[in-house]
């Protein structure tokens, strides 16, 4: 089970696909979803809209939705067409190895996706992509929102 608190998270991160790196804890502050994802995944696939929106609808008050590719071997190079094929306009990074260890461990399907409030604490996981999902997903975001920065 992942975390509820951000404390062991904070120097994890992922590598940017211009090379730069990012880590947990420049996001506090900020509602952070991180979506481990792959490129042949099908409720990935299906998921990518949804997050698409809520990036759009919800980025002035705070949201950044990371995408994090894990589909293995050869999956990396395949991004920018799946990135431009969706119109995906947040980041897609690599995520360090020791972060999927961690907010993977015990459920290694995906999609999985986090979202952590502004002080960097865990509101949800949700694993897999169905049609209730993104309700769920909504009001896990807005519960997110109303979260204090301090």
């Amino acid at each position: 089970m992942p975390p509820s608190r951000a404390a062991s998270l904070a120097n994890m991160g992922w590598e940017l696909s211009d090379g730069n790196r990012s880590v947990f804890s420049e996001y506090k502050g900020k509602v952070l979803i991180l979506d481990f994802y792959a490129t042949w995944c099908a409720p990935c696939r299906d998921s990518i809209p949804h997050l698409i929106g809520l990036q759009n609808k919800y980025a002035n008050q705070g949201l950044q939705v990371v995408g994090l590719n894990v589909g293995g071997p050869g999956d990396d190079q395949l991004v920018p067409a799946f990135a431009k094929e969706f119109g995906i306009q947040y980041p897609l990074a690599q995520p360090d190895e020791d972060l999927v260890s961690f907010l993977l461990a015990g459920q290694d399907a995906i999609p999985q996706t986090f979202v952590f409030d502004r002080q960097g604490q865990l509101v949800q996981r949700f694993i897999g992509f169905g049609s209730s999902t993104g309700t769920y997903l909504d009001s896990a975001v807005e519960t997110a929102l109303k979260t204090p920065t301090n």
